[in-house]
Parts: C-alpha cells; structure tokens; sequence
C-alpha cells in the first residue's frame, strides 16, 4: 500500500523512511502496542508478508531512498519466545519476570543487558533485518533504559557488516549515543522549548540557547533529530493544535529545519490530519487532504536540501524577543538569512547593520527584495533569503 506513495514521499524531500515496528503483536496482556515485539523476525501479517516488505525495500532504494527500521531492544511481549529463557529477564525477589521498572508498560517484559546471551541473540535479530532483509539501520527504542557497553557492542556489531553504510538513530538524548555509535538522537530538550515559546511566550533568542547546549561537544558530524511532533506527540493531540494553529506549525517546522540537525517529518503532518494519530489503533489518513499544505513542506524541505550550506554551514544568530533570525553560511559561499515569526501577530525588529539595505532572494517565491532597517513579519510568517 505504501510503494504508490513513494514518489510523493521522495518529492516531499525525504530521502529516509522510518518504519514503526513491523512485528507481530504480543497477545498476552495486550494493549495492541507495536513496540510489544512477539517475534523479532517476523512481519505482522495485518501488514502483508516479508515478501511484501522487502519489494517496499527495493523500491525505495530504487529512488535512492533508504530504510530504517523500529528497534525495540529494551523489552519483548510476554509471549516472546525469548521468554523461555527466564535468565534473559529482569526478575523480582520471588524469580518472577517484571516490565520495565518505573513505567506503565505492563504489556511487555524488561530484558536484562546482564546476560551476554541475549545480548548476543539480539545483535543477530538486527543483523538478519540488515543482511537478509536489507534494511540500512535503525531507530532504536528506549535506549535511554539500555547501558553504553550494551549499545557500544550493538553498534560496533552492526558497523562491521560488509559493505553497508547504516543510519542509527537513538531515541534518548544521552550525548554518549554518539560515543555508543550513532548518528543521530533526539533534540526532545530542544521541542520543548518550542512549545514554551510559541505557547507560552518564552522570547524567541532562547531557541538559540537551547540549540547550543543540545549540540555542546557532540562529535563532528553527529546530529540532533529535530521535529515539531512525532508519534509519541501525536498520539496526544494534532500537529497544528500543538503549534497554535497551521501557520504556527509551518513556522515552527522552519526553525526545525534550518537550524542544525536533521529535520522529520511525522506522517500525516503534511495533510494536516486534524486529529490525534494513536498509534495503538487503525487510523483513517486522508493523504489527499490539504495540498497546499503538502506542497509547503516540499518547498520548505527542497529549500532545505538545495543548500549545503544550510544544512551544514556555521551559524551567526541575532537575538530577538520575538522573530527568531539567523544566518548559515560557509565561507567563500552564499549566506543565507532565516527569519522566523513565532508570534501570531505583526512583529518588527531592527536589522543589524550588516543585514540592513541589502539585496536578497526570496528562496521561497524567488522574488529579489530589499530589506530596509527594520524586519517585519506578519503572524507566523518566516522568510527564507540568500
């Protein structure tokens, strides 16, 4: 079902799809949960077959796509075949297998990283996902709950592989994700200052503050996984209630994007699906709704991806109450200016001298315009200008 939309997908600009778990679905204490893994080498069959899954995987990689896929190392369903071996399990005084301390996660059962069984038994799972299946890395769950040594191990394993060049993503924050092996990890302390300065007026600079301690001794070319929501999110409220309204989630979605890191996008977010996605139960996606909205993420993200230098160039940054304004740039290339309203009213701000009456391009319309000593913007507005 998802192959006819690939071509949409790669003409949004991504060129990597994330797969929630595909796994079959524990049926002991269900919730219904895809991260409730009863197999780690089968597929779901309310998805289709492994057959189907790989045939998704050779037509992504036709159009120069890649595909990573949900990991889930930090518990299995309790009708895992794993549970036969009791020792692979985190237990109680009495001997008895427990779910993950300090969660509600009572569907599943906590592995124990102690024993070097499993830990070898969960590095061949993903290796067959890798070799046999051909998947090009992975997002891996709950990591924040899973040791250095153990994830060390993981990523080394995997790294080794012949021939493969892998994208890893951590879902945690921890900066030793990065010493662990990975790519990427989530800029969640980065999204909620997001939401108190577009929910709660917090002044714009602070965006820059949170931007700097997030990317503080982070190894060249590591990155932060940044997005305005995600499936977690989602499952509470919609994209465009979580920004106010729909010109406040494209507003937020441009300083996501050309800040550094790497920007997501949650699917369903570009038809501004109205409602909560939870991902527990079948959800209704009208993938035809909303299509000046799609095409805005295109622009945005096409923008995004013409420009190495807005993607990896250096950052000059100009505080502001208000509008968020920034340059990337490369030395001996284009300068680029960001400008960002967060605000659902008419902002101004003074240009520093360095900025004002100059010449730009509008990325965005591809118009020539000249910027005076002070920058308005209306409500939500954001200027992209080389």
């Amino acid at each position: 079902a998802i192959i006819p939309h690939l071509d949409e997908i790669k003409a949004l600009g991504c060129n990597v799809l994330w797969f929630m778990p595909i796994y079959p679905i524990g049926e002991e204490k269900t919730k219904n949960s895809p991260y409730s893994v009863k197999d780690y080498y089968g597929v779901n069959a309310e998805f289709g077959t492994m057959d189907d899954f790989k045939m998704l995987i050779s037509e992504a990689h036709g159009r120069n796509m890649g595909v990573i896929l949900d990991w889930v190392p930090n518990h299995t369903s309790w009708d895992n075949v794993w549970t036969e071996n009791k020792d692979w399990y985190t237990q109680d005084s009495t001997g008895m297998i427990v779910h993950p301390e300090g969660t509600d996660w009572d569907d599943v059962a906590d592995l124990t990283f102690d024993n070097a069984e499993m830990r070898v038994a969960m590095i061949d799972a993903m290796k067959y996902w890798v070799t046999e299946v051909g998947v090009d890395g992975f997002r891996c769950d709950a990591v924040e709950y899973v040791p250095f040594d153990c994830l060390r191990q993981c990523n080394d394993s995997l790294r080794a592989i012949p021939d493969k060049k892998l994208l890893m993503l951590a879902e945690g924050s921890r900066k030793d994700h990065f010493e662990a092996g990975f790519d990427l990890n989530y800029g969640w302390d980065f999204v909620a200052q997001m939401r108190k300065v577009y929910q709660e007026g917090e002044p714009a600079y602070t965006l820059f503050t949170a931007n700097e301690e997030e990317y503080e001794k982070l190894p060249p070319g590591k990155l932060k996984l940044r997005f305005t929501t995600n499936h977690d999110e989602a499952a509470k409220h919609a994209p465009v209630v979580e920004w106010v309204s729909v010109e406040g989630s494209m507003s937020a979605f441009s300083v996501i994007t050309f800040l550094p890191g790497c920007p997501m996008v949650y699917g369903s977010q570009e038809v501004g699906h109205p409602e909560p996605v939870n991902f527990f139960h079948y959800n209704q996606i009208d993938w035809n709704a909303n299509p000046a909205l799609r095409e805005e993420y295109r622009n945005i993200l096409a923008i995004h991806n013409d420009s190495e230098s807005l993607r990896k160039g250096r950052l000059a940054v100009y505080p502001d109450e208000h509008i968020l304004l920034f340059e990337r740039y490369t030395a001996g290339k284009d300068r680029y200016l960001v400008a960002v309203n967060t605000r659902n009213t008419i902002q101004r701000m003074p240009l520093p001298e360095s900025l004002a009456e100059k010449s730009y391009v509008n990325l965005y319309t591809g118009r020539n315009i000249m910027l005076g000593r002070q920058l308005e913007l209306q409500q939500f507005e954001y200027l992209i200008l080389k």
